[in-house]
């Protein structure tokens, strides 16, 4: 009798084991607080216009690697371009592309701005950002707390604004 118990009971008791951990509260995924923020934090209801201009082709707008400096992409998608400036392998600055399209509140902050940068409006945002708006329309960013802000306006210079503003 013993021996048929055991037979029946080992199967059982694993299948029980299997049940009662499949069915425990599993751990929250350290991605989850980044998912719930970007659905239901401030910027939830800001989505990235059907027209925007794709990332990739913001970069031939960028400052070139040169004197010391090197420039990195990090980041492209719709409507976005991001690149460290890098000297002796250190991280200076971020240097950004963004287009507003669709966005009225970027474009806000630029209304009030009194400061131009090679004929576009400036701004200063906190003490370690300077940005311009060209044509209304693409947001060129230098985040630094290595750099001054006129130092940031130098690097600013460096993009080809010009050219960015033909991109339309």
């Amino acid at each position: 009798m013993i021996p048929s118990l055991r037979k029946y009971l080992a199967p059982f008791l694993i299948v029980t084991l299997l049940l009662v951990t499949s069915c425990a509260q599993q751990p929250a995924s350290r991605y989850e607080g980044a998912q719930k923020d970007s659905t239901e934090g401030p910027q939830r209801n800001q989505t990235i216009a059907k027209e925007a201009t794709q990332g990739s082709q913001f970069n031939k707008f960028f400052p070139k690697s040169s004197d010391g400096y090197e420039r990195v992409y990090t980041q492209e998608k719709k409507g976005f371009s991001q690149a460290v400036l890098k000297q002796e392998g250190k991280e200076i600055a971020k240097l950004s592309i963004s287009d507003t399209v669709g966005n009225e509140i970027a474009k806000k902050k630029f209304e009030q701005s009194s400061q131009k940068i090679s004929g576009y409006p400036a701004i200063q945002q906190g003490k370690n950002t300077t940005a311009v708006l060209v044509e209304d329309r693409y947001q060129v960013k230098v985040s630094s707390s290595e750099l001054d802000a006129n130092e940031r306006e130098e690097w600013l210079e460096k993009f080809n604004l010009r050219g960015l503003a033909n991109l339309r």
